[in-house]
């Protein structure tokens, strides 16, 4: 008796032992993540060099796309916008006056000196036939005829080139001339929206919403783009950076709904989804100090978060617990 009374003993304590093996995890076997909050940063550069005029925002402001953050000094360059404007507005002149062509009037002008001229040639025609008649009787000197005959001459080369000059006005500017115009309007307006775009660049605005995390440049120094002026911290989109190990990755896929607690908030879990799997395996990151994991192949997991109330912060230690949506038990005990 005592035989079997020791062997139901040890077949009882095996069954124990069998029973907390296969199921001491049965209670806790949901896949739990640990990692830091992380969310891109902006870092911002005047995009011209000039003193710096006005700086508008502190460390920690939340500022909105295209919100003005500074001011460089504009007294020089907006002289310039003015010149450039200005020689831009004497070329389009330009070339509408080559365009219309001359006026009525001017036309008119022309006419006008065209027949004083062919009066005149016509005045002198008549002293010259005169002359040859007085110089055929021996009552005029050769030397008379010659100078009348020379004014007649002159007269008529006038005629000419007035009827020349009208012609001109009746054609109208050469395609050539109105080409070069066309070019020069262009050059010029071209100046006009370089030097708008550099007045425009004088303000430094931020391309997204965001929070002010560092405020690097201060009125009076100078500013370049070279030198950051910035660093803003994007508010949307936000993550989890979190790492699991290969024997894990067939349980998460991209998509897949988590939860995302902080210490600073343990009953409040953020609603987050997986959105990210790295497709490369990498050595486990050096913030892990274990021992047993610095030699593991990871993969890296991007769980991103609804964060309305903006209360996660960069670096952030975060527990996710990835939603298995299969599962009978509720899936998210934060």
């Amino acid at each position: 008796m005592k035989r079997v009374a020791l062997l139901l003993v040890f077949a009882a304590a095996a069954a124990v032992a069998a029973w907390w093996y296969f199921y001491r995890d049965s209670g806790n076997d949901e896949l739990v993540l640990f990692g830091n909050v992380d969310f891109r940063q902006v870092s911002l550069a005047f995009n011209g060099s000039e003193r710096v005029a006005e700086i508008l925002v502190e460390e920690g402001d939340g500022v909105k796309k295209d919100q003005v953050l500074g001011r460089l000094d504009t007294s020089l360059l907006k002289p310039q916008v003015a010149q450039a404007e200005a020689q831009a507005a004497g070329q389009r002149a330009n070339l509408a006056r080559l365009k219309n062509g001359s006026r009525p009037e001017e036309i008119a002008q022309e006419r006008a000196n065209l027949e004083s001229t062919k009066a005149d040639a016509a005045n002198s025609k008549a002293q010259y036939e005169r002359q040859s008649e007085l110089a055929l009787r021996a009552v005029a000197s050769q030397r008379s005829l010659e100078m009348v005959a020379a004014a007649w001459k002159v007269a008529e080369a006038k005629v000419a080139a007035n009827q020349e000059a009208l012609n001109l006005l009746l054609a109208g500017s050469r395609i050539e001339d109105i080409q070069e115009a066309e070019a020069q309007l262009a050059a010029a307006e071209a100046n006009v929206s370089l030097m708008r775009h550099r007045l425009a660049d004088a303000e430094l605005k931020s391309p997204v919403d965001a929070v002010v995390r560092s405020r690097l440049i201060e009125p009076g120094e100078m500013a370049s783009p070279a030198r950051t002026a910035f660093s803003l911290a994007t508010i949307s989109p936000k993550w989890t950076r979190a790492y699991v190990s290969e024997a894990q990755l067939g349980q998460i896929r991209p998509g897949m709904k988590a939860a995302v607690t902080v210490d600073s908030a343990p009953g409040h879990p953020f609603s987050g989804w997986i959105g990210f799997i790295s497709p490369v395996a990498e050595f486990t990151p050096k913030t892990v100090q274990t021992e047993e994991l610095r030699t593991s192949l990871v993969y890296e997991v991007r769980v991103f978060v609804d964060d309305p109330d903006n209360i996660l912060r960069l670096g952030m230690p975060a527990t996710v617990r990835p939603i298995i949506e299969d599962r009978n038990k509720p899936t998210v005990q934060p």
